[in-house]
């Protein structure tokens, strides 16, 4: 059990699998809040506070990724486990585009879903935490992590969270070989193949975004992971 009664949004529209899990993760030691389907959970999380978001992907009114898409927009930080029947692979890839801290898939054990809650408990946020700056320079670009932009030549861009989080740890490592398995851990909590497709995405766009300045690169290094190449002062 918890030692903390941590409160967790469960948006769920099959109410007998809602209930049991209500059930069990109270027995386990959090404060849960059942919701039928994605509008009410909207209006939960906007008129109460939670540590943490289960969100069923098929829902009636609002279906989990958009529901996600709000949720985040308000509160950037706040976890989320996405539930789902389907297990194909272009759903897993979007609802970690979205950012989702971790995903489970129909039917599925009871202990699996608390160890899956736990871990991502236990990795938010002081594993990038520690090390997050608020504005630094990248080669041309002055990077606010803060306010997740990237600024050349005067003109500046917006950039997701994850985006943000990804940059901040290849700036960090500049010029050093980074391990592809230990950026997914440091990042994700653990070296995943889903998680690893959500980086190569996120890379990919990354590269794009820094493409103003020819003398920035993310470099592969094949069977190993990546170097971000940036000019010395």
């Amino acid at each position: 059990m918890l030692k903390e009664k941590l409160k967790i949004l469960l948006a769920e529209d099959d109410l007998n699998l809602g209930m049991l899990l209500v059930d069990y993760l109270e027995t386990e030691g959090f404060d849960v809040k059942l919701c039928k389907d994605g509008e009410l959970a909207y209006k939960a999380f906007l008129s109460q506070s939670f540590d943490l978001c289960l969100l069923d992907v098929m829902m009636p009114k609002m279906d989990g990724f958009s529901l996600a898409e709000g949720i985040r927009m308000k509160e950037k930080k706040i976890p989320v486990i996405f539930i789902t029947a389907r297990s194909l692979k272009e759903d897993k890839l979007k609802g970690y585009d979205l950012g989702a801290d971790d995903y489970i898939t129909k039917p599925f054990d009871e202990e699996e879903l608390l160890w899956k809650i736990k871990a991502v408990i236990r990795r938010i946020p002081e594993n990038i935490a520690e090390s997050k700056v608020e504005i630094s320079s990248i080669g041309k670009f002055t990077f606010d992590f803060n306010n997740q932009s990237l600024t050349i030549f005067g003109n500046t861009k917006r950039i997701t969270e994850k985006e943000s989080d990804i940059l901040n740890y290849l700036s960090r490592h500049r010029n050093k070989v980074i391990k592809r398995e230990e950026m997914l851990k440091d990042l994700w909590g653990e070296n995943d193949y889903f998680f690893g497709r959500s980086l190569d995405v996120f890379i990919t766009k990354i590269r794009k975004y820094l493409k103003e300045d020819p003398e920035l690169n993310i470099e592969n290094v094949f069977g190993v992971g990546f170097i971000f190449n940036v000019p010395e002062k």
